[in-house]
Parts: C-alpha cells; sequence; structure tokens
C-alpha cells in the first residue's frame, strides 16, 4: 500500500474515533489532541501496519496506548493544581512539621526485617529495591527472569506477614 493510499485510509477512519477519543478524555479538546496524536502516530508508524488487518482496531489500540501513557506520565508527576481564590491556601503547608524520628524507626524495622530474609530472597529484594529492573536482576544474578520474579514475590510477601503493623 503507497503512502497516500495509506494516509486516505487513516483519514477515513479518523471518524470513528472522535467518540472513543471523548470517551477516553472526557474532553472534546483533550480529545481532539489524542486524535491528532494517534493520526500523527498511525503514519509515522505506517511500517508496523499489516496490510489486510483492521485498521480500525490497530486506530484504537495506538489510541488507547497514548491516552494510558499519558495519564501514567501525568500521575507520576503528581501535579498539584491551585485554584483557590485565596492566596494563602497556597501556603498552607509550612505549618506541618516532619518527624523524622518516627520515620527513622520505621525504616529501621523495616531494614531489620528485610535483612532477616533468606539470601535467596533477600539478595533479588534488595536490587529489586536499589531500582535494577526484572532482567538486570536475573543477568546479575544469573538466573531465569521467572525465578528472579518470584523470589521478589516471596520476599515481599514474607516481609507484608513480618511487618503487620506498617
Amino acid at each position: 500500500m503507497s503512502t497516500i493510499e495509506f494516509s486516505q485510509v487513516i483519514i477515513n477512519n479518523s471518524e470513528y474515533l472522535k467518540p472513543f477519543a471523548i470517551s477516553l478524555t472526557k474532553d472534546s479538546e483533550r480529545a481532539k489532541d489524542l486524535l491528532q496524536e494517534t493520526m500523527f502516530r498511525a503514519l509515522a508508524n505506517k511500517e508496523k501496519y499489516n496490510t489486510g488487518t483492521n485498521i480500525k482496531a490497530w486506530l484504537y489500540t495506538i489510541m488507547r496506548n497514548i491516552f494510558i501513557n499519558d495519564y501514567r506520565r501525568k500521575a507520576k508527576q503528581q501535579t498539584v493544581l491551585d485554584s483557590s481564590i485565596n492566596e494563602f491556601l497556597l501556603n498552607s503547608n509550612q505549618l506541618a512539621v516532619a518527624n523524622t524520628a518516627e520515620s527513622n524507626l520505621k525504616m529501621k524495622e523495616i531494614m531489620q526485617a528485610v535483612y532477616k530474609l533468606p539470601d535467596i530472597f533477600r539478595n533479588p529484594f534488595m536490587l529489586y529495591f536499589d531500582g535494577y529492573k526484572y532482567n538486570e536482576i536475573s543477568a546479575m544474578l544469573k538466573e531465569p527472569l521467572g525465578t528472579i520474579k518470584s523470589r521478589i514475590h516471596f520476599a515481599r510477601k514474607l516481609l507484608k506477614e513480618q511487618l503487620t503493623r506498617f
């Protein structure tokens, strides 16, 4: 399929995407942005489309994935917007004082529980806790990926049993 034909097929199917975009975003402006991003990604990834397959399903999948990725990105940012009229509320959290002694004690108890874990569970768990991904841990410890995942799972399970009050 040529680029012109592909573009025409994409444009013809864009009408089906508008209601789906609105149902995801619940906002017409964000829906337009989502639709535009979907069209762009579809055109940019023309080579990934298998001719003869369902183009609507392919476009719906692209749109859904864009929406989910944007949602996750926004959730990570945890942006707080203050729309209150009273400006004195902006800095109201300055009255709170952090109690580092209590959190340090909790962290000490948690780390003691981690170090009581058997080595077979503690090593992969600590690497995961330090920020390594499952496949990186698997390569470092020269163990299968499934084994690493199950050991981390069991380490979490043991810690949950030991630390019931947290």
